[in-house]
């Protein structure tokens, strides 16, 4: 099965940016939506972002305007792209890719906001 391997978390202070990646083992043509989910501690998992084969975007109401999520299908690469960050962004970020009848997911990526 497709294999999605995230990297750029981290610790930045409130107000910093990060860029987090998600490598699929193979291409991600065929894959409809890929999107970013989060989970933190006592809370359940959130969608943060989600894109479309057609690139149509959605985002969480509590990252409009700070986030972006991008790919590079070439790359079988998607990206988000997290600025203004705030310490309630602290939590295991996920990649995650449908398929018409399978979901694929990513080990995660920490980020953490603290001053």
């Amino acid at each position: 099965q497709v294999q999605l391997v995230e990297s750029g978390g981290g610790l930045v202070q409130p107000g910093g940016s990060l860029r987090l990646s998600c490598v699929a083992s193979e291409s991600i043509a065929n894959i409809y939506l890929m999107a970013w989910y989060r989970q933190a501690p006592g809370k359940q998992r959130e969608l943060v972002a989600a894109i479309s084969s057609l690139d149509v975007t959605t985002y969480a109401d509590s990252v409009k305007g700070r986030f972006a999520i991008s790919t590079d299908r070439a790359k079988n690469t998607v990206y988000l792209q997290m600025n203004s960050l705030e310490p309630d962004d602290t939590a295991v970020y996920i990649c995650n890719g449908q398929r018409l009848t399978y979901t694929y997911w990513g080990q995660g990526t920490q980020v953490t906001v603290s001053s």
